[in-house]
């Protein structure tokens, strides 16, 4: 890709951006969020045009005006966000977008053609896959899987990943990264996005950074995490979490026997007991889908449980609404900050109070304070480094990880007593990364109970104080944080190792915990 130039209004997303991806290469493109990798590769993809440069395939100049171009060029993509079906098999979904039919182009499905293909393919590039099994039914691991042979299976020779990673165990991420080096060694070209320091320096011949739309360095597995990360940000950056022993105190929350179901009345959160104290940071691993999203939202009232208890402070929340629950002391960051954490039509002013709207200082039951929240708002922006130009700008013209600080701003600007960090930092860069990580270190250090989910081990071995791994609905064990990461993998694949103990509140292996399924 030669001057690659994309721009959406005033906005230069990329801005003359070389990149040169040889055959058998695993090429890592790295950057903070806003920087221009998802618009670089969508151009490369077919789903965008540059307004200026060129595209080259083996010498050739290439103009792809839709996915089906670059496919037809032997440019494939794997999207972080899977681009299945689940009520249809594994080979329904390979098979779509490139049909094999009887007697001709209005003939019947091959699906015998089909189900032969995958099988080859999966053999071919050691990927296994059930073609007969419903997407649905597959660990996301094994989607991932359908997704790369998917790609593979229209002959491609090079395959874009989109942060493949995000959604693995370790164990997993170990598998794809040896099958990417075993795709590279069969020739395949590979582009590899991810804000994964490690992984991109495990697995990348050459790295691309790129900054606010510009390259500004290509980088060796040889650079060390600190300069890459620099490179990125502009600055440097501290990549663990820097925290003093805690303090516990009281205990705060209290969850006896909760049983919530989903939408289909299906039991995902089975049986949980747990207990957070002032001033620790309960993380709660597992990978996503456990069971993790229904029990934060059972937690702040947005799901009512089935069975089971929640105290906060010896009162019994369930039954409370959102608002009781939120007005009670309890701060959330909720998974999905599209959805449930910002209106994107509001103000980044509006979206700062969107709990505390109707009390003081920034209004009551008949009217706002609109100066208060203005003032609340400089304050807090500058406080919390939002990076935007005003406060009176709506928060859907910001960048995913200046989202992500205005709801941590909004969340941590009061009084708390319990805070639930779901996926706290899920699709941040490294630099908002250590700042919102710093900032749940800061409430757990006045006292505040925290409690942080996220499927990513390496920030809940980070912040937590103590692990409690979920799978399947369960906690199967409260573990110390310093348990080796190959053991942790087992336990959020569902393996409970030997050795493998249950840590009290006040710490030191008290119990053994029964093997799973």
């Amino acid at each position: 890709m030669r001057g690659i130039t994309k721009r959406f209004g005033d906005l230069v997303a990329n801005d003359h951006i070389d990149i040169t991806v040889e055959p058998g290469e695993v090429h890592g493109l790295l950057g903070e969020n806003g920087a221009g990798k998802s618009t670089l590769m969508n151009q490369l993809y077919g789903l965008l045009q540059p307004d200026e440069g060129e595209i080259l395939v083996d010498g050739v100049p290439k103009v792809f005006r839709s996915p089906r171009d670059a496919i037809a060029a032997g440019i494939g993509m794997v999207h972080q966000h899977f681009m299945l079906i689940p009520v249809f098999t594994v080979a329904e979904n390979i098979a779509l977008g490139a049909e094999e039919t009887t007697g001709g182009p209005l003939g019947w499905l091959d699906r015998r053609r089909n189900r032969r293909d995958v099988l080859e393919t999966s053999k071919k590039y050691g990927l296994p896959v059930d073609p007969d099994a419903l997407v649905e039914n597959l660990p996301v691991g094994a989607q991932q899987r359908v997704e790369i042979v998917k790609a593979l299976t229209r002959d491609v020779d090079l395959l874009i990943l989109d942060e493949p990673t995000a959604v693995l165990t370790p164990q997993e991420t170990d598998e794809l990264l040896a099958v990417m080096r075993g795709l590279a060694e069969s020739g395949k070209s590979i582009v590899f996005i991810t804000h994964k320091l490690r992984e991109v320096k495990a697995i990348a011949d050459r790295i691309t950074v790129i900054r606010r739309g510009r390259t500004v360095g290509i980088a060796t597995p040889d650079t060390s995490e600190d300069e890459l990360a620099a490179l990125m940000v502009g600055r440097e950056v501290s990549l663990g979490v820097t925290k003093t022993p805690a303090e516990p105190g009281d205990e705060v929350l209290k969850v006896s026997k909760l049983v919530v179901d989903d939408e289909r009345g299906v039991r995902v959160v089975d049986g949980v007991d747990l207990t957070v104290r002032a001033g620790e940071v309960l993380g709660i691993a597992g990978v996503q889908g456990n069971g993790q999203t229904e029990l934060a939202e059972a937690l702040v009232g947005l799901r009512v449980p089935r069975a089971g208890t929640i105290e906060l402070d010896g009162r019994d929340l369930a039954g409370r609404t959102t608002k009781q629950i939120l007005g009670a002391g309890v701060g959330y960051i909720p998974e999905d900050r599209s959805l449930d954490g910002v209106v994107k039509d509001f103000t980044v002013a509006e979206n700062l109070v969107l709990d505390m709207y109707d009390r003081a200082p920034y209004g009551n039951a008949f009217k706002l304070n609109p100066s208060m929240i203005a003032d609340s708002a400089r304050e807090r922006v500058e406080r919390f480094d939002i990076r935007t130009s005003s406060a009176e700008a709506n928060v859907g013209t910001l960048s995913g990880g200046n989202q992500q600080k205005v709801v941590v701003a909004r969340e941590m600007s009061r009084p708390l007593k319990l805070m639930i960090a779901s996926q706290p930092t899920r699709g941040v860069d490294v630099g908002s990364i250590e700042f919102i990580h710093n900032q749940i270190v800061h409430e757990r250090d006045t006292g505040t109970a925290v409690i942080v989910i996220s499927s990513e081990l390496d920030e809940v071995v980070g912040l937590a104080d103590r692990i409690a791994v979920m799978y399947r609905g369960r906690i199967l064990a409260v573990v110390a944080p310093d348990r080796p990461r190959e053991e942790l993998g087992l336990l959020m694949a569902g393996v409970v190792a030997p050795e493998a103990g249950v840590v009290s509140g006040d710490a030191g292996v008290v119990s053994q915990e029964e093997g799973s399924e």
